[in-house]
C-alpha cells in the first residue's frame, strides 16, 4: 500500500469524490475545490482501489496540495496531520519528552497538562478522525450493492471491493477507538445516516466500546490473513491488535475486566507468524518498510521524503530529537531542528537505574546536559535520544533532508508480547507466567541487554518500566499511565506534570480531552467532558 499511497495524485482522487457528504458529517470545514463526481471517477475498476487509498491517505497527508496544506479549514498541515496530533497527545502530556517550543499553538498546554477546549493540537485530532469517518462513510456509500449493480461491476472485482470495504470498516473502527480513549465520547455517524446529518447523536465509552468491537468482529473474514496483505494495509492481524487493545484498557473504558480477551487476540498475533527484527533500531529507520522489521510492524502509518511527504510524527522525531548543543543532525540523515524534543528527568532515570544501561533500546545523549528540564527555554538542559532515524539499515541517508521517509509503527509485535505479558499479571486465563518471562527476555535480548528477568521479577512496575523502555516516542504512554493509575494525582510526578518544574498532582479530569469547543458549537448534541 505505500506505493499506492505515494502516488499523490491517486490521493486527491480518492479525497475529492469524498468531500460532497464530509462538512456536516466533521463538525469541521473541509475544503477542495476541486470535487469530482463519484460516477465519473468509479467508471473504471482502478477507482475502487484509488478510492481506498485516498481513505488510508488521511492516517498520512493533511491535503492535496503538499505537506503544508490542510483540508480541514483553520487548521494548519501540522496540527491536524492524524499522526502527529495523535502522538502529540499521547507523549507531551507524558512522563517521556517535551516539546521545547512552547509558542507553537498548543503545545504548552500538552506539556504542563493545562490544556483547555480551545487548544488547536486537540481540535486537530478530534477533527481528523471525524475526517476519517466521514471519508469511510462515503467510500462505504459509493462501493453498495446496488451503487455496483448501476455500474456492472464484475463479480471477480466485486469481491475485491468486499475486502477494501472490510479494510476501510477497520480504518473507521480505529478512528472511533482513538476517540474513545481519547476524548472518552465523540459524534457518531455511519454511511447509513443521511448525507449532511452533521447534528449526530453522541456516543459514550460504552457505546463507542461496543461499536469498535462488534465492527471488528464483523469485518474480520472479510479482511487478509496476516501478513498477506501489501504492506500497511490492514489484516486481520490489524483487526485482532484494536481488539486487544480495548481489551487490555477495558477497565479504563468501561470499568469491566476483559483480560482473558486481551490475552485471546494476543496469542494470535503471536501465532500469526510476525517475528522480531534481530535489530532493534530497524523499527525506526528510513527502510522500516522493508528491512527485517517488516514482519515485526503490525499495521504503520507511511511517509516518505519525497512523495508522501507530511509533517508527521517520524518526521518530527527525527528532525526534533537534534540536539540544539549537539547539532547531530547528520547522524540520523536530516538537517534537523535543533533542540526541539528532550526527554523528562524521570524518563531519563528509568533508562539509567542499572538495568538498562546496556541495552540497545537506551539511546539516551547526556553531553553537557543537565538531566532535569529546569527551563524549556533553555535547550541544553534535559537529555536528548536517538532512537528515530532518517537513515536505512544500511546507513544510506533517505530522499530527502527534512521530510523522512520513516515509517511509524502505530502497532509492532513487541508491544503484543508485553500486553500478553501484562493480561498474565492481571489475572487473564490461560496465558503462562514463565511464557510472559520468556517474551520480556526476548525484547531485553535483541537489545543486547544481558540482565535477565525470571518469573519471580515479574509484577506490573517492571511491565510498565518494560513498555516504557520498548515503547518510547510510540505514542502508548498516556493510555498506560492512566491504565496503571499514575496519570493523574500525585502518586505520580514527573517534569512539567501541572505546569511545575517538580511536578504536581493534576485532577482526574484530565483522564480525557475536552471535546473542542468548535466541535461542541457545531453539534448540540456533544456534551462537554466534566471539568472543561
Amino acid at each position: 500500500m505505500k506505493n499506492i499511497i505515494k502516488q499523490k495524485v491517486i490521493y486527491i482522487l480518492g479525497l475529492v469524490l469524498l468531500i460532497v457528504g464530509c462538512t456536516n458529517d466533521l463538525d469541521v470545514e473541509v475544503k477542495d475545490p476541486n470535487a469530482l463526481l463519484a460516477d465519473a471517477f468509479y467508471s473504471k475498476p482502478e477507482s475502487y482501489k484509488q478510492g481506498l487509498a485516498g481513505v488510508y491517505g488521511n492516517l498520512t497527508l493533511t491535503g492535496a496540495s503538499g505537506p503544508g496544506s490542510s483540508n480541514i479549514s483553520g487548521l494548519d498541515a501540522g496540527t491536524s496531520q492524524y499522526g502527529r496530533s495523535f502522538w502529540n497527545l499521547q507523549e507531551l502530556t507524558t512522563d517521556e519528552v517535551k516539546w521545547s517550543w512552547e509558542n507553537d499553538p498548543g503545545l504548552r498546554g500538552l506539556n504542563t497538562n493545562t490544556w483547555t477546549s480551545d487548544n488547536v493540537v486537540i481540535r486537530g485530532f478530534f477533527g481528523r478522525c471525524m475526517t476519517q469517518v466521514a471519508f469511510v462513510n462515503e467510500y462505504l456509500r459509493q462501493t453498495t450493492d446496488a451503487k455496483l449493480d448501476g455500474r456492472g461491476v464484475s463479480a471477480e472485482l466485486r469481491n475485491e471491493i468486499k475486502t477494501y470495504r472490510a479494510e476501510a470498516r477497520f480504518l473507521r473502527a480505529l478512528a472511533y477507538y482513538h476517540l474513545m480513549d481519547l476524548f472518552g465520547k465523540a459524534g457518531f455517524v455511519t454511511e447509513n445516516d443521511p448525507v449532511g446529518a452533521y447534528q449526530s447523536p453522541q456516543y459514550d465509552r460504552s457505546q463507542l466500546f461496543a461499536f469498535v468491537e462488534s465492527e471488528l468482529e464483523a469485518i474480520l473474514p472479510d479482511l487478509k490473513n496476516p501478513l498477506q496483505n501489501e504492506y500497511a494495509r490492514a489484516d486481520k492481524a490489524a483487526a485482532w491488535m484494536v481488539l486487544a487493545k480495548i481489551y487490555l484498557n477495558a477497565e479504563v473504558f468501561i470499568g469491566e475486566d476483559k483480560y482473558d480477551q486481551c490475552l485471546t487476540y494476543c496469542k494470535n498475533i503471536i501465532d500469526a507468524g510476525f517475528v522480531l527484527s534481530p535489530v532493534y533500531a530497524n523499527n525506526f529507520n528510513a527502510d522500516n518498510h522493508n528491512n527485517s522489521a517488516r514482519n515485526e510492524i503490525i499495521f504503520p502509518i507511511v511517509s516518505d521524503g519525497v512523495v508522501t511527504q507530511n509533517y508527521g510524527p517520524t518526521t518530527v522525531m527525527v528532525n526534533a530529537q537534534v540536539g540544539s548543543l549537539e547539532q547531530n543532525g547528520a547522524d540520523f540523515g536530516v538537517a534537523g531542528w535543533a533542540g526541539g524534543l528532550r526527554v523528562t528527568k524521570q524518563f531519563s532515570e528509568t533508562m539509567l537505574n542499572g538495568n538498562y544501561d546496556n541495552d540497545d533500546r537506551n539511546t539516551i545523549i547526556s553531553e553537557d546536559r543537565t538531566i532535569e528540564l529546569t527551563n524549556m527555554d533553555n535547550y541544553g538542559t534535559g537529555y536528548i535520544t536517538a532512537k528515530w532515524s532518517n537513515k536505512t539499515s544500511a546507513g544510506v541517508n533517505g530522499s530527502a533532508t527534512e521530510i523522512v521517509d520513516t515509517d511509524f509503527p502505530m502497532f509492532r509485535l513487541a508491544d503484543v508480547y508485553l500486553m500478553y505479558a501484562e493480561a498474565v499479571l492481571r489475572g487473564a486465563s490461560g496465558g503462562s507466567l514463565t511464557t510472559a518471562k520468556d517474551y520480556i527476555n526476548l525484547l531485553r535480548n535483541r537489545a543486547n541487554n544481558t540482565k535477565l528477568i525470571t518469573v519471580g521479577d515479574l509484577n506490573l512496575d517492571l511491565i510498565l518500566n518494560e513498555r516504557m523502555v520498548e515503547l518510547y516516542g510510540e505514542a502508548h504512554r498516556r493510555q498506560d499511565l492512566i491504565r496503571f493509575g499514575k496519570f493523574t494525582g500525585g502518586i505520580y510526578n514527573w517534569s512539567w506534570k501541572g505546569s511545575v518544574v517538580s511536578g504536581i498532582a493534576i485532577s482526574d479530569i484530565y483522564k480525557v480531552f475536552p471535546i473542542p469547543r468548535a466541535s461542541v458549537a457545531a453539534n448540540p448534541n456533544l456534551k462537554q467532558n466534566t471539568g472543561y
